[in-house]
């Protein structure tokens, strides 16, 4: 919505910006946006990213928290054109929600590595990464207890990617920082994200970029 154009009405994904401003390659106007960061909390499958967005969403009005597996019931999910896909319309969304002047959380679990790769990422001041981790006792409990996993070759993938998570600093060409939960209520994590948000949010004001 906010990249359409109300000169000619161009709804191509084919606009430029620049700074906090969208221009037309049709028609030649161009109008002013408000560009926020975009924010992710990423981990592997049962870390519990989905239940400490809830909490945060309880302990904060500050932000605007998403989980991208909605996209998993509307769109399709088999191919990395798909996830790219995804993503864009991850993105798109974004960017209208933050016209209300609130930053977008999203939960998302995979392909970390597309989102500096599309048309969206234009559209936001930086892309900020954090990946929730926790030791493999309680990644194992959280998955069979917490979400009634017993199958074990996805146990042991989601242990394998904890793990990637926890040795690596960057997937792909995107860099993420770590937040150990293992010993944190839902409601601590929610804080301690929460903090880490508000953080980087005040990096971006000093920096001028939000």
């Amino acid at each position: 919505m906010v990249d359409i154009c109300s000169q000619c009405g161009n709804y191509e994904w084919d606009k430029l910006v620049e700074g906090n401003r969208i221009a037309c390659p049709k028609c030649g106007h161009s109008w002013e946006f408000l560009k926020l960061p975009l924010f992710v909390l990423t981990g592997t499958s049962g870390v519990g990213k989905t239940t400490t967005l809830r909490a945060l969403q309880r302990v904060s009005r500050d932000f605007v928290c998403l989980d991208t597996d909605f996209f998993y019931n509307i769109m399709p999910h088999e191919t990395e054109a798909d996830y790219m896909a995804q993503t864009e319309q991850a993105q798109a969304l974004s960017r209208d929600v933050m016209q209300c002047g609130r930053p977008v959380v999203w939960a998302r679990a995979g392909n970390i590595h597309m989102l500096d790769k599309t048309y969206g990422a234009r559209f936001f001041s930086g892309i900020f990464v954090l990946a929730l981790v926790c030791g493999e006792t309680g990644l194992r409990r959280r998955m069979a207890e917490g979400r009634g996993i017993g199958d074990p070759d996805w146990i042991q993938s989601s242990v394998d990617y904890n793990r990637y998570f926890m040795e690596h600093d960057r997937i792909g060409g995107v860099a993420y920082e770590r937040m150990d939960i293992t010993s944190l209520t839902a409601d601590e994590a929610a804080c301690a994200a929460e903090a880490w948000l508000k953080g980087k949010m005040a990096g971006e004001r000093r920096a001028g970029n939000a």
